[in-house]
């Protein structure tokens, strides 16, 4: 991750990806922006505490954190609403979305529903603060097994890896059929990297209890 540490405001906006899938990577401290602020979310949103008041735009995609796949959480401050400076789609204009209370078109009520269930989920269990403890338990869990087994090694520094997305390489090719099929006969599912990085990837999304984490561990020793 770049190190910027302020944004003037000479430029219009500043546009950040708060977690990276692929390569592991997260921004821990967001820099100081004398513009507005807008960043994707949908990898990370409610995972740890962060003041959101510091954001204009937050979008984050529900696959991840909220819900199944086909709704998109916005959250914008109104008076940055219809100051786009150019004529853009009506579809495209929060500003219409906010005026239909977000039912500008028809919306994918399966998938809201299930983002509200989520979320009931979450406050139930203690909220962000208490989600944040689960996810840095398990991420320190995962990571403290990478940097003890010399057969495996993280893609990225430590003072930027992901709490969500743990993305790692094997160490000996030789090793890598067994530990494939041992894996794969652990029950664990989607463990293999991003096509564009290759390697492996554990994700731990909110909902992934730390037992999970402990099995993939488990097997990492036993290479």
């Amino acid at each position: 991750i770049p190190k910027i540490e302020e944004v003037g405001a000479e430029y219009d906006y500043f546009h950040c990806t708060s977690n990276n899938t692929i390569y592991g990577t997260q921004i821990k401290d967001f820099p100081k922006v004398n513009t507005l602020m807008v960043s994707d979310m949908s990898s990370d949103i409610f995972s740890r505490v962060i003041d959101y008041s510091k954001f204009d735009l937050i979008y984050a995609g529900a696959q991840k954190n909220m819900g199944p796949a086909g709704t998109t959480l916005v959250v914008v401050k109104k008076e940055i609403l219809g100051k786009s400076g150019r004529i853009i789609p009506s579809y495209l204009d929060y500003a219409q979305h906010v005026a239909k209370e977000s039912m500008f078109n028809t919306p994918p009520v399966f998938a809201v529903y299930a983002s509200l269930l989520t979320l009931q989920w979450l406050e139930n269990n203690g909220g962000i603060a208490a989600a944040e403890e689960r996810n840095i338990a398990k991420a320190k869990l995962l990571y403290d097994e990478i940097d003890r087994n010399p057969l495996f090694e993280c893609f990225c520094v430590p003072e930027h890896r992901s709490l969500m997305n743990v993305s790692f390489k094997i160490t000996d090719e030789s090793k890598k059929e067994a530990f494939d099929n041992a894996w794969k006969a652990a029950g664990i599912n989607g463990l293999n990297g991003h096509r564009s990085l290759g390697g492996y990837r554990a994700s731990l999304y909110n909902a992934l209890p730390i037992e999970s984490v402990q099995v993939l561990v488990d097997v990492m020793k036993s290479i």
